[in-house]
Parts: structure tokens; sequence; C-alpha cells
């Protein structure tokens, strides 16, 4: 998968920004200031690091050798996730999803009904 199509991915979702808090090598993906995913720019094959339910994080980690426990992060909670083309793109597009769907949900009410509705 091309950079250009998981960042487009990543940020059409309803609310979300790209920044660079950590450094200029990674793209970070927020929504309602929390983070739900980033990619480490430079890397070949691109990676991104994603939240993940931890059921089904440790599924993911079985069905697939790209998806590995989250780098950098809590390993319970997040996978890193090699876009080595390994992964149908529609099957990264629904990690996306929960990671974002996860971060959404974890926001106080009111936050997260003023993020649906930009």
């Amino acid at each position: 998968m091309k950079l250009q199509t998981i960042k487009n991915y990543c940020l059409s979702k309803k609310g979300a920004v790209e920044c660079y808090p950590f450094d200029e090598t990674t793209m970070v993906f927020k929504a309602g200031g929390k983070v739900f995913a980033y990619i480490g720019l430079g890397r070949e094959p691109l990676a991104i690091t994603m939240k993940c339910d931890p059921d089904t994080a440790i599924m993911l980690r079985a069905a697939y050798p790209a998806v590995q426990p989250g780098y950098h992060t809590n390993k319970r909670h997040w996978n890193t996730v090699t876009l080595d083309g390994s992964i149908p793109d529609d099957e990264v597009f629904d990690m996306v999803d929960m990671s974002y769907d996860l971060v959404v949900n974890s926001l106080p009410k009111a936050d997260r009904e003023e993020l649906l509705q930009k």
C-alpha cells in the first residue's frame, strides 16, 4: 500500500488531523486530540501503528505475520502493521476503522458528539 493511500484513508475519518508532534519523520493521525494511528516515514516497507481491541490484536497477530505488537506503545492495545502487500487493503482499512472507533468512543460524550458533527 502506498503512503498516500493510507494517509488519505486516515484523513477521511471525521475530525481526523495529521500532525508531527514527535519529530518530522513520524506522521501522526489524531481524532479529538487523541492518536489513532501513526506512520514512521522513510521505512520500507511502510508500517502503520494503530490501536486495537486486545482480543482482536491477538487474533490479527496470529493470522498475519505482518501484524506485530505495537512499536513504542502498549503492546496489549496497539499493533504495528507492515504494509508489504500481504494483508488485503480492505483489512488494513478495517484496522484503521477499529482504531479510530476505539479512540473516538473513549472521548467524553460532549467531545465525541462535537467531533462526529464536523
